[in-house]
């Protein structure tokens, strides 16, 4: 090509490329969400993407690339919290991560919202740049949190390397907090991708936390049973493997540790008092000889301990302080005997107002008396129980109840079960009240039904939600695709989930979601109860026990259970749940179809003809 030639061609080049450039609308126009960048490298936008109808905002727990880290169809990005579980987010394109603009425990990120960028392989992917909407990475401060933030302390340099923060995970929607039940690592122990640190109490069950990196476990800054630890709050520290794991840096943020109980913390800069001052004498107190409905042995205990008879409570007749009493108290207490010398003497006037308290003595407060009888017992209330008291608050509050009951003939079923047992076949009742309830739910699409606000929306899959009583309280794993199964199968998926909650090894995945809740305290001699709506859920079935009754005719005994259904009034009316339970009985009277059939729509129907 001649030199002429090649400038005309040079010159057509440019006349075309400045005529794209002069069209704004060319420039900015979006093409997959790829941005044109001056160095004319094509940058993917990655966003916050919508997990579950529900979702309108999410929570990146980790990210499991790292910038520069080249991305192929299928890979996970990160893991994201949304409104109902925490969901891996693959890629279904090729490339390199660029820029993370929203990192690790980024919370309330809408959906939509701009989390990274991408380029292509070979382009310049550290000097990508970023969209002038997504620079800011977080809201601004508000003053009161610049002025925390800036009274924070700096990292304690305790050590010289930097080290992992390992930190409170979320592994609950609804989870704010946890407490850390075991280790099952100890510092200076090596930790391979997949191994258990630790056992944590959220708000629905004990999870073990599982690590998907490798280091060594440096220090353990939350111990074994510490409770009430945040979300996103520090609890380890991790090094890699071969760096010096007892010179590891930990951050201020995690605290001293907190004075002894009953040790005021010393103010800066004052003196300690010496251990060999003597403590001022305690005023003796003036017990009245004549005090009515008290014998010597008490007047001898109150005068031995110095006790004040008004602040000791009395069971005896009415209400008289008994030797008993005192005793308890001093016990709970832990009282000891008083030298008469170390009494000052009491005040000449028992009516003269007490002088005001100094600045320099604060005064000490009253002692706390404990009820009558044997010393009350604290219980404390758990982030699991918080919750569910929550829960149950928001769905009686929020959601307008109905409540419907019937009778189901149980003398058929129980003959099935018989058979079943014959044949070594162990099934329980339950087992086939769930067969049933999934026979029902597949023929009422509005009880099969998630409540989304404004809307319900009808679910294609029966997954029922067993309610299992633990230690900490309610917990309903999920028996997945109830049609499908057979009695048999749900029997073995059913014990083996309660037996997992029981020890609290649940997943998120075996307890969170499902379709429609059972809660069966027929076995207890419940005889019938009505239970409380599990939003998003829009109904309930309670099962109540079995109870023997005499039929009209031939005086046939025939066994009967009562069951109700909890139901939102806003998603059905009254002749919806009716259907329901009577779909719910025919199933339970009739278990050959749920047997044989397997729940087959066409067997069922010519079983149970026009009825269905």
């Amino acid at each position: 090509m001649s030199a002429a030639a090649a400038a005309s061609l040079g010159r057509l080049v440019l006349g075309n490329l400045r005529t794209v450039l002069s069209r704004p609308s060319i420039y900015h126009a979006p093409i997959r969400n790829f941005y044109l960048q001056p160095a004319c490298e094509a940058v993917m936008k990655v966003e916050m993407p919508s997990l579950s109808p529900t979702m309108e905002r999410g929570t990146i727990i980790k990210w499991h690339k790292k910038e520069g880290e080249a991305v192929s169809p299928g890979d996970v990005l990160c893991d994201i919290q949304t409104d109902k579980a925490v969901v891996s987010m693959e890629y279904d394109d090729e490339g390199v991560l660029a820029k993370i603009l929203k990192p690790d425990n980024s919370q309330d990120v809408e959906v939509g919202s701009l989390i990274a960028l991408m380029v292509e392989e070979g382009d310049d992917w550290q000097n990508v740049e970023v969209p002038g909407d997504a620079r800011v990475t977080s809201p601004a401060p508000s003053g009161a949190q610049a002025a925390a933030a800036a009274a924070a302390p700096p990292p304690a340099s305790t050590g010289t390397i930097p080290g992992i923060k390992v930190e409170m995970p979320s592994l609950s929607p609804t989870m704010e907090m946890g407490t850390i039940i075991k280790w099952h690592k100890k510092e200076g122990d090596v930790i391979t991708p997949g191994d258990v640190l630790c056992d944590i109490q959220t708000d629905k069950a004990v999870v073990s936390m599982e690590y998907d990196d490798e280091g060594v476990l440096a220090k353990i800054l939350k111990p074994d049973n510490s409770k009430d630890v945040k979300v996103g709050e520090l609890i380890a520290m991790m090094v890699a493997e071969g760096e010096d794991w007892t010179d590891v840096q930990v951050p201020a943020m995690t605290g001293a540790p907190a004075p002894a109980p009953g040790v005021a913390p010393s103010a800066p800069g004052a003196p300690t008092p010496p251990s060999s001052q003597p403590s001022a004498p305690q005023e003796a107190v003036v017990i009245d000889d004549d005090l009515p409905g008290v014998g010597p042995s008490v007047k001898k205990l109150l005068h031995e301990y110095n006790i004040q008879p008004t602040t000791v409570p009395g069971t005896g007749p009415k209400g008289n302080l008994t030797k008993g009493d005192l005793l308890t108290f001093i016990k709970a207490k832990g009282l000891h005997r008083l030298d008469p010398a170390s009494l000052a003497p009491a005040a000449a006037t028992q009516t003269a107002p007490p002088p005001p308290p100094s600045s320099s003595s604060p005064t000490p407060p009253a002692p706390s008396t404990p009820g009558r009888g044997e010393p009350y017992i604290d219980i404390p209330l758990t982030n699991m129980r918080k919750v569910i008291a929550k829960r149950l608050t928001e769905s009686k509050t929020t959601v307008p109840h109905a409540y419907a009951t019937i009778d189901c003939s149980m003398r058929t079923v129980t003959n099935t079960r018989k058979r079943f047992l014959a044949q070594g076949i162990k099934v329980s009742m339950n087992d086939f009240i769930i067969k049933a309830a999934g026979f029902a739910l597949e023929r009422s699409p509005k009880v099969n039904a998630i409540n989304q606000g404004e809307t319900a929306q009808t679910v294609a899959s029966v997954d029922i939600s067993v309610a299992v009583a633990t230690e900490g309280g309610l917990i309903t794993p999920i028996v997945n695709n109830v049609p499908a199964l057979g009695v048999a199968e749900i029997s073995q998926t059913v014990k083996a989930l309660a037996e997992k909650a029981r020890a609290g090894k649940l997943q998120p995945h075996e307890f969170q979601g499902g379709t429609f809740s059972i809660s069966n305290l027929g076995m207890f001699g419940i005889k019938e109860f009505s239970a409380v709506i599990n939003p998003p859920q829009v109904a309930i079935l309670a099962i109540g026990t079995t109870r023997l009754t005499v039929g009209n005719e031939n005086s046939i005994v025939d066994p009967k259970m009562a069951v109700t259904l909890s139901y939102d009034r806003r998603v059905m009316d009254e002749q919806d749940a009716t259907r329901f339970l009577e779909l719910f009985r025919l199933g339970l009277e009739n278990p050959d179809v749920l047997v044989g059939g397997e729940m087959s729509p066409r067997n069922a129907d010519l079983a149970f003809g026009s009825a269905v």
